[in-house]
Parts: structure tokens; sequence; C-alpha cells
């Protein structure tokens, strides 16, 4: 096993053991997708959702230095807002204390697909829970 292999499978049992942790947060586990957001998943298709996940990452959260860090993701309208703030990768600070990773510096692209993974697990479980067996995704 190469050691980007490891450590990504090592960062994936790290996010089950937090998962089960955020299960246990009254604030975290108070979000859940609404009507709108599994409309514009069925309209939009899962893919359209994946690339909005990493172009929110990599705009609002891998850079380094984020002027209005806690404050740049929207509570509401979006799939992946409502998963952030569920997964607390909604800004640096939640990050940081969640998952450990560093907030001053700009995320490696591993660390981009981490998030990424996390709020996608988090979108696909909800919306796999909530819909019809014949419309899972």
């Amino acid at each position: 096993m190469n050691m980007d292999k490891f450590v990504m499978c090592r960062n994936y049992r790290f996010w089950e053991n937090v998962r089960r942790e955020l299960a246990k947060s009254k604030f975290r586990k108070k979000f859940k997708l609404c009507r709108n957001d599994f409309l514009y998943i069925k309209k939009n298709g899962i893919d359209v959702i994946k690339n909005h996940a990493y172009d929110f990452i990599v705009k609002r959260l891998a850079p380094a230095e984020i002027k209005n860090d806690g404050k740049q993701t929207p509570w509401s309208g979006h799939p992946v807002f409502t998963a952030q703030h569920a997964t607390a990768t909604c800004c640096r600070k939640c990050i940081e204390k969640w998952y450990g990773i560093e907030r001053n510096v700009y995320l490696k692209e591993k660390q981009i697909k981490y998030v990424h993974y996390i709020i996608m697990s988090w979108i696909v479980e909800q919306y796999n829970n909530e819909c019809n067996p014949g419309s899972k995704i």
C-alpha cells in the first residue's frame, strides 16, 4: 500500500469516529436535507452536486487566509451548505476543531478530497435514507 492510500484510509476511518461524535452534538445533528435540497439533487443530479461541493471547498475553505472564516457558509440554499454545517466542514475553525487540519495553511489536494468525501458521504446517506429505494444515488 502506498503512503497516500494509507493516509487516506486512516482519514476515512477517522471520519467514521468523528461522525459518531457529530451525531451526539445537539447543534450538528439538527441539520437535515430539506425538501428543496432533495428536489435540487433530483433535478440536477449527484455529479453536479459533487462539482459544486468541490468548487465551494476550493473557493471558501482551501485558502490559508479567509477574512470571514466562520461566516463563509450560508445556513441553507444548497445541499452542500447543509452538509457542511452537519459535518463541521463549514469553516476552517470547525475543520481544525473536529478534524485537526491546521487553519492558516492552504489545504492540500488530498485534504480537499477528504473534506469533499465527508460532505458527499453525508449528502448521499441523507438522500438514500429519505428517498424510496428506486431513487437512491
